[in-house]
């Protein structure tokens, strides 16, 4: 048996004044790539049944989100994840930008007559 939340819900009202905070993308990235992901199983399943992902108290350490460092919270496993992946979207973006701009450079140096 899991103990504590499997499924979370966020449905509300979005919060407003010190407590919505603005999350820096690149950062969660960067501390996302540096997280220890293993494959693992609880005490209570079958060893053949395995799971993907960070240990509660990596997770904690690394981002600071949560209860405590024994569970990893669904909806901040989700947030960790979207925001890293807008991250990933931006760098995208802008070295697609970087890449057109270098190849239409290239085309109009074409040989000197």
């Amino acid at each position: 048996m899991v103990d504590g939340p499997v499924a979370e819900g966020s449905r509300r009202e979005p919060p407003t004044g010190p407590e919505l905070l603005p999350i820096d993308g690149q950062e969660m990235l960067e501390k996302l790539a540096g997280l220890p992901i293993s494959a693992w199983n609880y005490t209570f399943d079958d060893a053949s049944i395995r799971h993907i992902g960070p240990m509660a108290q990596d997770f904690a350490a690394t981002f600071g989100f949560g209860f405590d460092d024994k569970t990893i919270s669904v909806v901040d496993a989700n947030g960790v994840v979207m925001v890293a992946i807008q991250a990933l979207y931006r760098r995208v973006v802008a070295l697609e930008a970087e890449l057109a701009a270098l190849k239409s450079g290239e085309a109009g140096s074409g040989p000197a007559a």
